[in-house]
């Protein structure tokens, strides 16, 4: 009995080593950390890197897909090509599918942004964080607004990308490593879903159809040269790979596109690609013929997360993903749906106008008294002693900008693992955090050079 019980042992540890590629689990018990900022990378991954030809400060690259609720780091090996080293499960995140517009929306920002070392903040309130960049020069030319949205831990969002605080530690230590390396900008890819043929049928009806076909443009030159795109933006759009032709040159991000082009290897590649791609999407849509794709509400997400999760002592529910909560239906299904919920949202409406006729609006009750011990704790944290030293403003930086302290924000309100109802304050910029010098692009090899094998 005892031999059988060691080789089921031994059968359940090899079950588990097979899925090292894309584990989510992070290594570290934090509560024994004594300099977050400074923390090593735990041996395994570093084994592993070694065993996969990755140098230890090589460039990375982070991509999230906001469906499946998954956070990658890609990272280059010795010939310079990018593979995935560890897959995290994104703890919460808030809003639905689609890009942030504006303040307040809750909304998880998508897009192409660009991380300096000044996007580091290791004395974030939230253990650590990285900002994402939000807003870019595409969202800026689309009027868009936004502030602090991060990639941090204590798993809890407001437009944020939340994962737990052994993750961030690790995620954290992959952007330390890289930039210590040399790498003077880490791309982060912020993507609904990977974009494969099935995932771009099964949403070809959304209302952001257009704007996800721009930005599988340059998930697919990533897919074919396995290299973060180069990314512009003019006429209010991405652009990726692109020479520019002549004298011209991309200028505001609003202002007209100069004459550009394709390199030829990678016309090449892209048109291997694109033929594979455009049979496999048309079998995609027969497939969802007369189907239309439910895109489920972040409370719908939490639902499902709070009914498996049941009698379990969590300090954070987490959101759950959109490919758990939503569903494929036919037209008429979603028909019926569509018009329950304007029903619902219109009673919901005449309800509330009578319910404020009818009193005066509560006290609202203060940010401290509602907050949960958990968040207080994070939020009452020291600054790490491994802090970077911060960096004066720059002239013309506003002081918000320069990473000056901001009067304190309250998020919406989130559920508890006890059914409590607390307000998770709203991340800010780390004071502290320091500005990246210019960098200067003399010298810089021209991408084709760079995403080429030469």
């Amino acid at each position: 009995m005892r031999l059988y019980h060691i080789a089921f042992a031994l059968l359940f540890a090899t079950a588990l080593t097979g899925c090292n590629d894309t584990l989510d689990t992070a290594e570290v018990d934090v509560s024994s950390v004594k300099n977050k900022v400074q923390q090593p990378l735990p041996s395994s991954i570093l084994a592993e890197m070694q065993k996969r030809d990755m140098p230890r400060n090589s460039p990375i690259m982070i991509r999230i897909l906001k469906e499946e609720g998954k956070l990658e780091i890609w990272k280059a090996k010795a010939d310079n090509r990018f593979d995935v080293i560890k897959s995290y499960n994104i703890c919460a995140w808030s809003g639905k599918l689609g890009p942030k517009a504006k303040e307040g929306d809750r909304q998880a920002p998508e897009g192409f942004y660009s991380l300096s070392p000044a996007n580091l903040n290791p004395n974030s309130k939230y253990y650590l964080a990285i900002n994402t960049g939000y807003p870019n020069r595409y969202d800026q030319s689309h009027g868009y607004s936004g502030t602090n949205l991060m990639i941090h831990g204590a798993c809890s969002s407001s437009g944020c990308y939340s994962m737990t605080d052994a993750q961030i530690l690790e995620i954290y230590a992959f952007a330390r490593d890289a930039f210590k390396g040399g790498q003077t900008s880490v791309q982060l890819q912020a993507l609904p879903f990977r974009m494969t043929a099935e995932n771009m049928a099964r949403h070809r009806e959304s209302e952001h159809s257009d704007f996800w076909k721009m930005l599988k443009t340059g998930y697919d030159n990533f897919e074919v040269t396995k290299r973060p795109p180069e990314v512009a933006v003019c006429e209010k759009k991405y652009v990726f790979n692109q020479q520019v032709q002549g004298d011209g040159k991309i200028g505001a991000a609003a202002a007209a596109c100069p004459a550009l082009a394709t390199p030829p290897a990678l016309v090449s590649a892209l048109s291997t690609y694109n033929k594979s791609y455009e049979l496999a999407y048309a079998k995609a849509v027969d497939k969802f013929d007369g189907k239309v794709w439910y895109e489920p509400t972040e409370a719908e997400r939490k639902a499902v997360v709070a009914g498996k999760r049941k009698g379990r002592d969590l300090a954070y529910a987490p959101t759950g993903t959109s490919l758990e909560a939503g569903k494929l239906m036919s037209e008429a299904e979603f028909k019926a749906l569509m018009q329950k919920k304007i029903a619902q949202a219109d009673t919901k409406t005449s309800n509330t106008v009578l319910l404020a006729s009818a009193g005066p609006s509560p006290r609202p009750a203060s940010a401290s008294a509602s907050a949960t011990p958990s968040e207080r704790m994070k939020q009452d944290r020291l600054p790490s002693t491994g802090s970077i030293p911060a960096a004066p403003a720059a002239a013309g930086v506003s002081a918000a900008a320069a990473g000056a302290p901001a009067a304190s924000k309250q998020g919406p309100a989130l559920m508890s693992a006890e059914g409590k109802t607390t307000t998770a304050p709203i991340p800010e910029q780390n004071p502290l955090a320091y500005a990246a010098p210019p960098v200067s692009v003399e010298g810089k090899k021209p991408f084709w050079k760079f995403w080429s094998k030469d």
